[in-house]
């Protein structure tokens, strides 16, 4: 299946509405785009017309949406774009544009924002640790080289006062 992926850039226009579809949370929230669009002749920005498009977004990341976005912040939403048309209650066919968010965060281009990582699940702290994959994002690398010993900086350079014993040979083993 063929599906239209898009990103968006602009401003939540109400705060997020979380709401529960059987067991699973859903955030719903409106995106407002305004194109910025420069005349070069006068060096002046004007604003085109704003479009507007519903956002979704399912299950953690609707929880986090809820907690985290508030109106006209603003954000960059990545998903899956759907077109619907209905007839409103005047009778005019209205189209409208929906996105299924994969991926939803601050645009930091026009502001700062910190990250609080979620909590892990009773499920996660009572798994057995299993040795961390390369490719695991949870994987610190940084503990790596924390490792006793293997940091290269901890060692210092054998000097000759430091005495340091004879290897043993072969001969010196079966003697």
């Amino acid at each position: 299946m063929n599906n239209s992926i898009i990103t968006l850039r602009g401003n939540v226009g109400a705060d997020p509405v979380v709401r529960s579809v059987g067991e699973v949370s859903v955030a719903n929230f409106r995106i407002a785009c305004t194109p910025r669009k420069l005349n070069r002749s006068t060096g002046e920005w004007s604003d085109g017309v704003t479009q507007w498009f519903s956002v979704s977004a399912w299950r953690q990341l609707g929880e986090n949406v809820g907690r985290s976005l508030r109106k006209g912040d603003p954000v960059v939403v990545q998903g899956r774009l759907s077109a619907r048309s209905y007839v409103n209650k005047d009778g005019l066919e209205v189209n409208t544009f929906e996105v299924e968010a994969n991926v939803v965060g601050h645009d930091l281009n026009r502001g700062m924002s910190s990250i609080s990582r979620n909590p892990r699940t009773l499920a996660a702290v009572a798994a057995p640790a299993s040795e961390p994959r390369e490719d695991d994002p949870e994987r610190d690398p940084i503990s790596d080289w924390r490792a006793p010993g293997a940091d290269p900086w901890d060692q210092k350079p054998a000097t000759p006062d430091d005495g340091e014993a004879p290897a043993e040979t072969e001969a010196s083993v079966a003697a």
